[in-house]
This record gives C-alpha cells, sequence and structure tokens, in this order.
C-alpha cells in the first residue's frame, strides 16, 4: 500500500455509540471525526478501538465490529474516506478487547469506574482474576475462552476486509487484553499461555497468525504495543524488541509503539518524544518499520523524528483533535505542499496558514 506521506492518525476512542439502541455501531460522530481528518489531508487514519466481541469493549459506549451491521456502518465511513480525502486518504481499523478493563464508564459519563450489571456492564475477563485497581475483578480465562477470542479476532477481520478498510492494526497495547497477557505484572499464568516470555507472547502471536491467514496478502498488518510498563519487573524496550521481530516474523508488516497502561501507578514521564525512543528501539532492534507516537505536536517535529531514523511514520492524535487540517498546517510549516479538497481551497489561496 503506497501512501502520500508519513503523518497519519492514531486511534482515539470516541465513546459515542448509541449503547441502548445500536451497541457497537458506529455513527455519524464517527462519520464527522474521521471524515473530518481525511479532508484535512491525513494520508492513513486508525479508527478507535474496534471491539471482536461485546465484553471486549472499553465502555458500553464503545464501537465494535462483531456483527454485521456494525460493518456495513463501518463500511460508509470507509467509503467517504476513499471518496474525500484531500490526498489519496487511506484507512485501517484498530481489532481489540479490553478485557479487564472492560466495561467502564466513559471518561464523560456521570459514573466512574467498573459499570455494573444494573447499569448495563458485564463480566470481564482478563489472564486471571486480579483486577486492574479498584475496577471488577475479572473471570480468569480458561482455554476454551482464549480460543473463542482468536476466532473473534479472525472473524472481525474478515468483516473489516468486507467493509473497506485497507489496513488492520491488532491492539496490543495500553493494558488492554493482549498486553495483560504480555506484561509479567498481570499475567501469573503458569500454564502454556504465560509462565516465561513466549508464554505470555503466545497470545499475541497467535491473534496475529489467525488474522493474517484471512486477510489478503497485501494487506498491510500493524501492532500496537505499549513498549514499557514504566514499571520494575514489567514489560521493557528489551522483551518489546523480542515481541516484535517475532511479530514481523509471524506477518506483521508495522510496529505502532506506544506504553504504558498495564497496571495504575506508573510514573511516566509525558513530555514532546517522550515514545519516541521506544519506537527508535524496536525499528533497530527488530529489523521491523515502527510508527512513533505521542505528544507529536508540529510538523518540524514529525520530520525530525522520521529524518532521524527513529520511526518510520508519526502519529498524531491530540493534535488533530486541535486541528483537523494539522496535515495542511505540518506541510506549510516543512515550506512543503498538499493538496486541498476543491471545497476549501479558497482557504489556500488566500494563504491560510
Amino acid at each position: 500500500m503506497e501512501l502520500a506521506h508519513r503523518g497519519w492518525v492514531a486511534a482515539m476512542c470516541q465513546y459515542s455509540a448509541d449503547a441502548a439502541h445500536a451497541p457497537g455501531v458506529p455513527n455519524d460522530w464517527h462519520l464527522m471525526h474521521l471524515g473530518s481528518f481525511a479532508a484535512g489531508g491525513a494520508a492513513l487514519i486508525i479508527t478507535e478501538a474496534a471491539a471482536v466481541q461485546p465484553e471486549g469493549r472499553i465502555s458500553p459506549q464503545d464501537a465494535g465490529i462483531w456483527n454485521e451491521a456494525q460493518a456495513a456502518a463501518w463500511q460508509r465511513i470507509t467509503d467517504f474516506v476513499h471518496r474525500h480525502g484531500a490526498v489519496q486518504a487511506r484507512i485501517g481499523i484498530q481489532l481489540a478487547h479490553a478485557g479487564r478493563k472492560a466495561s467502564t464508564y466513559a471518561p464523560f459519563a456521570a459514573g466512574t469506574g467498573s459499570v455494573p450489571l444494573s447499569d448495563g456492564g458485564w463480566q470481564t475477563v482478563g489472564p486471571t482474576a486480579g483486577p486492574f485497581g479498584n475496577y471488577a475483578a475479572p473471570a480468569a480465562l480458561d482455554e476454551a475462552g482464549i480460543r473463542q477470542i482468536i476466532r473473534d479476532f479472525a472473524d472481525a477481520a474478515v468483516r473489516s476486509v468486507d467493509a473497506g478498510f485497507d489496513a488492520i492494526e491488532i491492539h496490543g497495547a495500553h493494558g488492554y487484553l493482549l498486553h495483560q497477557f504480555l506484561s509479567p505484572l498481570v499475567n501469573t499464568r503458569t500454564d502454556a499461555w504465560g509462565g516465561d516470555e513466549a508464554g505470555r507472547n503466545r497470545l499475541t502471536l497467535e491473534v496475529v497468525d489467525a488474522v493474517r491467514a484471512v486477510i489478503p496478502d497485501s494487506m498491510p498488518l500493524l501492532l500496537r504495543i505499549s513498549a514499557t510498563d514504566w514499571m520494575p519487573g514489567g514489560v521493557d524496550a528489551q522483551s518489546s524488541v523480542v515481541l516484535a521481530r517475532a511479530a514481523r516474523e509471524h506477518g506483521v508488516d508495522l510496529v505502532d509503539v506506544s506504553t504504558g497502561g498495564a497496571v495504575p501507578g506508573a510514573t511516566i514521564p509525558v513530555g514532546p518524544n517522550y515514545q519516541v525512543e521506544y519506537a527508535e528501539a524496536v525499528r533497530h532492534g527488530a529489523g521491523v518499520p515502527t510508527a512513533a507516537v505521542g505528544l507529536i505536536d508540529s510538523g518540524t517535529q514529525a520530520e525530525a523524528i522520521l529524518q532521524a531514523g527513529a520511526a518510520d511514520a508519526v502519529l498524531i492524535a491530540r493534535a488533530a483533535l486541535r486541528d483537523p487540517h494539522w496535515w495542511m498546517r505540518a506541510a506549510a510549516e516543512l515550506d512543503a505542499k498538499l493538496p486541498w479538497v476543491p471545497q476549501y481551497e479558497r482557504a489556500a489561496r488566500r494563504g491560510m496558514f
């Protein structure tokens, strides 16, 4: 897949599905949100986490792709992005399962923490019965449950292809289910799905295998990871290189490198470029293309990351929320040119930036 440039949109949950009447179905908000980035010049847009089963949603308002109604709604969005991108915009879907961090209130809801069964919540699952902080305790997954989740990732990937997506990203970061299995701080199992590094990596790699087997050979497959837990004894750069190298061998084309989220209480040195060193470590250590993300706000900052060889692409999130035309502004900063959608060309002619 060829892309117009290396500035992409990171996945950002919107907590905007209608949980009561159309659970998991993306709607007009998602069309506007993702479509604005296409009109604004993004080359690749990654959707928010789309749950592969109902119990995999972070909140009742999360999007999903576990049924055909959701896939049809996503196709409306992929069609819009393909038709109305300023450049030849592409769109990828992030397939996810929240594990023990599921069934929580949306950030702007009245409640906090886990949603009780009486308010539309559900029993969560994880590698063990250990909860995340003060969230409700999950049920430890058995062999049958693990196998079902792997099948659900594959089925969601088939729906994603049919819905017109150009790429697929598997979410293995931020303390959600795959990351829960990857992290020694969370996965204390002693069976074949834990016990050592190979056991902890197994679920992620089996999901990769299952998805890769059902999508076209030409379709890019991305994997998002948290390259450090920011805690002693957790995932670190070295273990992330091991995982990324194996993922590459199993058919992953690019690793999207974020950090954190496995356990509460970690001290994270948040600041510009604070995760870039991990993208660079994985890129060089595993011999796989990477994308960097995290407080990358300006075109000059993004270009410096690429020119230094720290990553192969940059993912923009909060900066794109502030300015859905971020890519036009970045091009102007760098004395480059991107085409504008014809409806907005009058702004370009008058020197908007």
